[in-house]
């Protein structure tokens, strides 16, 4: 991956529906060679898709909570992600060392919402319990890149 490369990708995670141009631009590239770079990118999964990032207070989702789960049993990661996937809550998911076995970021309605989807990953066969902590305020943000 060269500085072009890292220009590319810049570009389309501040906007994910850049033209071509507006790439090439940023990367000193043509409109055809800032398409190719990107499909390049894209071919080699450094680049693994594009998406709509959506902002959770217009969605009423203002409350947060990060919940450490520990398994039941010993799930592989693909066995827990199979789970986490099914609570649409469920924004961000890791596994981690420690004494938990991952750390999971809630978003939800209000606390009533919270509680349910920590009852959905409760419910679970691979999840044997959970610890939360509700966020109260968000102090940094920072966009990947």
């Amino acid at each position: 991956m060269d500085r072009i490369d890292e220009e590319v990708i810049r570009c389309v995670v501040a906007n994910a529906r850049s033209t071509y141009a507006e790439i090439g631009k940023a990367a000193g590239l043509s409109p055809s060679a800032a398409k190719r770079r990107l499909d390049r990118l894209v071919a080699a999964g450094a680049i693994r898709g594009f998406t709509a990032v959506i902002d959770p207070q217009a969605l009423a989702w203002r409350t947060e909570a990060y919940v450490q789960v520990h398994c039941a049993g010993n799930p592989t990661p693909d066995e827990l992600r199979h789970e986490l996937e099914k609570i649409p809550e469920v924004i961000e998911a890791c596994t981690i060392s420690g004494a938990a076995d991952a750390m999971i970021h809630l978003q939800a309605e209000d606390i009533a919402h919270l509680e349910q989807a920590i009852q959905r990953m409760r419910a679970s066969a691979v999840i044997g319990g959970t610890e939360s902590v509700i966020v109260l305020s968000r102090l940094i943000s920072r966009p990947r890149t």
